[in-house]
């Protein structure tokens, strides 16, 4: 299957060279107009040129909702389904009996799981630059239960309110009967979900890659054009970047599912390349989701899960609070704060935080919350950045057809 695809890529990078829009133009002229284009495209954000921009986006969002208005409208046997689905469900809801309360639970854990696979496919889907949804959400709702967990000495939290509030049940823990592995069980359900969220992430190259193979159409995404130039210069590249990217996708390329699995059971910010990589050679679809799921739900998770809980556990948090106690000159005043910050969280887990908890909102929680919002309305920005770009792209490839039809 790869000396196939290798052979075709050959083919194709061949007849590129000799021919270019039906004439017979100089490779290099083409790669200088891409390389053109490309800065054209990158010059439309916000800071720069914020009329276009806002008028490219605008454009972009009607472009793509008359394009899933068309294709809906082609399926309206699936369409009409999903309506009479979707008034059963509604009439199950509202209606009362003693289904009730199977309801109730039923949306309980389905709101849980859809509010975690949803910041999993955030983080690694491709919008815009990606939200940091572990470094926002995950991780420090692990660190959360981590620290109430060692507090309490317990990890049976009243639900509610849990896990929208963690307190401390009324029955007293034995000190030391919390152990890493009760914490990890405590938290499985949510790093799942996150993770099964980022292996959901991942398909859009790949299906984007497999449907450009199979039609044989030129490439619009950037990754998938650069990865083509990458295959065409394998020989001669010589920085660090390109040889990395090379060695995921012969990885991928040569061992397959295993290949696959090992991408993704550890933090690769290439991971996307191996998408690409599967969908151009043609990998099914269960043996790149399959490998992509168990790596990045199963194995990369639990590595995940495992290094917060031990850096936020108990002697470790006290022994990070010393040391910054110790730097001179200004470590006092920045170790109350900190001291500060984890008495009130005592106190709250106790569910003492009315009893003469500092009321003061502290500076750590202030800064991070501020934090958490500058990176989501960045988050927004490189989404409107990006989607005005993809509308001068179509811009771009109306006047190249153009163009060919004189």
């Amino acid at each position: 299957m790869a000396e196939n695809g290798k052979n075709c890529d050959q083919r194709r990078v061949a007849m590129n060279k000799e021919q270019y829009n039906g004439n017979f133009t100089d490779p290099s002229s083409v790669n200088e107009k891409k390389k053109r284009e490309r800065e054209e495209r990158q010059n439309i954000v916000l800071w720069r040129q914020p009329l276009i921009t806002l008028q490219y986006f605008s454009l972009e969002i009607l472009e793509i909702l008359k394009d899933w208005t068309s294709k809906l409208w082609h399926r309206q046997n699936i369409v009409v389904s999903c309506l009479l689905l979707l008034a059963v469900l509604i009439a199950t809801y509202y209606v009362e009996g003693a289904h009730q309360q199977y309801v109730q639970r039923i949306e309980k854990q389905f709101l849980l799981y859809a509010y975690w696979i949803g910041l999993g496919i955030l983080s690694s889907v491709g919008l815009g630059t990606g939200l940091h949804t572990f470094l926002l959400y995950l991780g420090p709702h692990i660190a959360s239960v981590t620290l109430a967990a060692y507090e309490c000495n317990s990890v049976n939290f009243p639900e509610p309110p849990y896990p929208d509030q963690i307190i401390c049940p009324p029955e007293e823990g034995i000190e030391g009967s919390v152990s890493l592995w009760s914490i990890i069980s405590k938290v499985r359900i949510e790093a799942c979900m996150w993770g099964v969220g980022t292996a959901i992430g991942e398909l859009p190259p790949y299906f984007m890659a497999r449907a450009a193979r199979l039609s044989g159409a030129e490439p619009d995404d950037e990754e998938y054009q650069e990865f083509e130039e990458m295959l065409e210069n394998a020989e001669a590249a010589q920085d660090f970047a390109s040889r990395a990217k090379l060695a995921v996708q012969n990885l991928v390329q040569k061992v397959g599912f295993f290949g696959i699995l090992a991408c993704a059971s550890i933090p690769n910010p290439l991971f996307d390349l191996a998408g690409i990589t599967c969908g151009h050679f043609l990998v099914p679809f269960w043996t790149f989701f399959g490998a992509t799921l168990i790596g990045k739900a199963i194995i990369k998770m639990h590595i995940q899960k495992i290094f917060v809980i031990i850096t936020f556990s108990k002697h470790i948090v006290e022994q990070m609070v010393a040391f910054i106690g110790a730097v001179p000159g200004i470590g006092p005043s920045l170790q109350k704060p900190f001291q500060e910050y984890l008495e009130a969280q005592r106190q709250k887990l106790h569910h003492r935080s009315e009893m003469g908890a500092p009321q003061g909102e502290n500076w750590l929680s202030w800064m991070f919350e501020k934090l958490v919002i500058a990176m989501v309305c960045y988050f927004i920005l490189s989404i409107i950045n990006s989607m005005a770009q993809s509308y001068a792209k179509r811009i771009q490839q109306r006047i190249k057809s153009e163009e060919k039809t004189k």
